[in-house]
This record gives C-alpha cells, sequence and structure tokens, in this order.
C-alpha cells in the first residue's frame, strides 16, 4: 500500500503518493479508472522511481480520498480536479499514464495544456474510442434503478465475480479485495454517477479531437488483447489519433494487463518512459 499525503482542492481532501523530489518538477503520473483505487499500480511504481518522480492519486469517489455527495462526478470534473493537483504540485511537465477511465480524465485535462507540459502518453486498455459500445456493467449502471439495483447486490463476493468476468486468468485474491475494501454505497453512487455523465462518448471524444489537434507527443499503448470491456481492436485504432504510437498488443492478458503480468508491462512502460526523460521532447 502507498504510503500517502492528504491534499485538499475545492473543499474535496484525497490523498496522493509523491516520491519527490518536490524540486523535480517533471514527473510520472499515474491515473486510475473504475474502480482504482491508485494501489492497483504498486506493481508498475517501483520501476519508475529508479529514474523518475513518480505522483500517483486516488480521485475523489475512489480509494482512501473522500467519496462526497457533492462533485462533478463527469469527465470535465475529474479533469479539473486532477489538474489543480498537477497545479498544486507545480508540476510543468508530465508523462501521463492512464488506464479505462484515468484516460478520459487525462486526456481531458491535457488537451486544454501547451504541448511543452505534456511529455508523453502512456494508455493502458483505454484511449479514444469511436464507435465504442459499452459493456454491459456500464449499460446497467447507466439505467436508473437497475444501476443502483446491481451496486446493491455488489457484495467482495460479487465483486470478486465481476472483476473476473471473461478475464483470461483469475486475477489476485488480494486485487479483488482491495477493490472491495473501498467499495462503500459513496463510492458505488459516484460510479452511477460518472457513467451517467458520460452517455455520450462520442461527443466527449469528437471535442476531444478536435481541440487537441496538433499536440501529439510520444505515446505507448499496452493493451491485454483479451479485454473483455474494450476490444482490442482500439489498440491499433489510437495511431488515426496518436500518429506516434507504440502498439503493444499483449496476448493472453486481459483489461488488467499489469496485474495479469506486472513484469511484461513494467518492461514495455519502463523502456518507453526511460527513452522519453532522456530525450527532450521534440517541436510540434
Amino acid at each position: 500500500m502507498f504510503p500517502v499525503k492528504d491534499i485538499v482542492i475545492h473543499g474535496v481532501r484525497s490523498v496522493y503518493y509523491d516520491s519527490g523530489p518536490s524540486s523535480n518538477n517533471e514527473a510520472v503520473v499515474f491515473v486510475h479508472g473504475n474502480p482504482g483505487p491508485m494501489d492497483s499500480w504498486e506493481t508498475l511504481t517501483p520501476r519508475v522511481t529508479s529514474f523518475a518522480r513518480v505522483i500517483a492519486m486516488d480521485l475523489p469517489g475512489f480509494g482512501r480520498a473522500e467519496h462526497p455527495y457533492e462533485f462533478d462526478f463527469s469527465v470535465a470534473g475529474y479533469a479539473r480536479y486532477l489538474g489543480n493537483l498537477l497545479d498544486q504540485l507545480e508540476l510543468h511537465k508530465v508523462h501521463l499514464v492512464m488506464h479505462d477511465f484515468g484516460a478520459p480524465f487525462a486526456l481531458e485535462w491535457a488537451r486544454a495544456q501547451p504541448s511543452s507540459r505534456v511529455a508523453s502518453l502512456t494508455l493502458i486498455n483505454s484511449g479514444i474510442l469511436r464507435g465504442y459500445r459499452w459493456h454491459r456493467y456500464a449499460r446497467m449502471w447507466q439505467k436508473p434503478l437497475l444501476g443502483e439495483l446491481v451496486q446493491l447486490c455488489a457484495t467482495p463476493r460479487m465483486i470478486r465475480k465481476g472483476l473476473n468476468w471473461r478475464n483470461p486468468k483469475p486475477l489476485p485474491r488480494e486485487f479483488c479485495d482491495e477493490v472491495a475494501r473501498y467499495a462503500d454505497w459513496a463510492h458505488k453512487r459516484a460510479v452511477l454517477k460518472l457513467y451517467r455523465a458520460s452517455r455520450d462518448l462520442e461527443a466527449l471524444i469528437e471535442r476531444g479531437l478536435r481541440e487537441c489537434a496538433g499536440t501529439m507527443p510520444p505515446t505507448c499503448v499496452i493493451w491485454g488483447e483479451q479485454d473483455p470491456y474494450i476490444p482490442p481492436h482500439y489498440a491499433h485504432a489510437q495511431r488515426e489519433f496518436f500518429p506516434r504510437a507504440e502498439i503493444n498488443l499483449l496476448p493472453g492478458l486481459g483489461h488488467w494487463p499489469f496485474v495479469d503480468d506486472a513484469a511484461l508491462v513494467g518492461d514495455i512502460l519502463t523502456h518507453f518512459l526511460q527513452r522519453q526523460l532522456q530525450e527532450p521532447v521534440a517541436a510540434q
């Protein structure tokens, strides 16, 4: 479990991990999705802290952050919160590592930044998903009453079953228990609000594409080929939006490839990030 520090942004308390030193204003920033929490990154971050400052956080509604009733549980709301956190830490150059909903959150923030601030992108089983059809759990969460009923039934046992749904290999019990530990009703309510605020994913994508035009940092795509939530053809589709993307399609791994095979994903990630940290960002 990460050693964490508290931070309060617009009245909402969160926690973050910072490997330091604070004088280094360039960092690799890990952004979790649903269900989080940031502890899911524990298999990757030790590899990166050996050569870079690392930041990870629990976003509102997830993990050890507050699970507030009043919060903008939308992609834009999370992007603002993430941006304010990075501003408070005075980070001038970031390398974003994103999974699941972490990609919409972070890319929404990144599109409004100068190209010099976003040094690289790593997309893990997520990205820009044109034409995407929501998976079965998302469709249930998006429906009033049905979503609440499904969440009420989400006991630790059902959470383990849901996380392992069509995953190519059983996820470790510790990973599933970690997710269930933070899954109180306030967290479940946050998930419902997020998915209901994100029904029109196509509109979010198109806006991002228009406003990100010309800002294409070095990009690494890491994708478990047997992801039951986001089909693997979206891995190669990222080159439509990020022409410089390196595509790594990993057979036998699922939606959490860094849990299925931490060593393999860690090798790919560290090789990519080391190159970016050693080379100046090309002029856009």
